[in-house]
């Protein structure tokens, strides 16, 4: 099994890793809204939380050696299921391929925000 760290992404911010590939599969941690300079959340709405959350899920998967287009599947958790529509629109920009998804209402997630995504994906 081999960890994967980025700085172009949040840091953990718990005893677990951005990223592991086990048997030529990545499996992403939830990727929240920190920006990754600054460690603080993104500031606006659905649409500006779920961009910054895939452009961190990105550069985990290009420290990892793959990209978006081999994106297996995904889980999604929001806390507010009204915002599925917006969250949707930004997410088909980055997710062209549509992978399998499974995508959940929470109660909350880590600072606050409002989405996190995790990944499986082919190296």
């Amino acid at each position: 099994m081999k960890k994967i760290a980025t700085e172009k992404a949040p840091g953990a911010i718990g005893p677990y890793s951005q990223a592991v590939v086990y048997n030529g599969i990545l499996y992403t941690s939830g990727q929240i809204c920190l920006d990754p300079a600054a460690g603080e959340v993104v500031e606006g709405g659905i649409k500006e939380q779920t961009h910054r959350v895939c452009q961190n899920l990105g550069a985990v998967l290009e420290a990892a050696g793959t990209d978006f287009e081999h994106v297996i599947k995904t889980t999604c958790f929001l806390v507010d299921m009204n915002d599925f529509t917006e969250f949707n629109e930004v997410y088909a920009e980055y997710f062209v391929s549509k992978p399998a998804r499974s995508c959940v209402g929470v109660k909350s997630l880590p600072k606050g925000v409002l989405c996190e995504v995790e990944v499986i994906a082919a190296i």
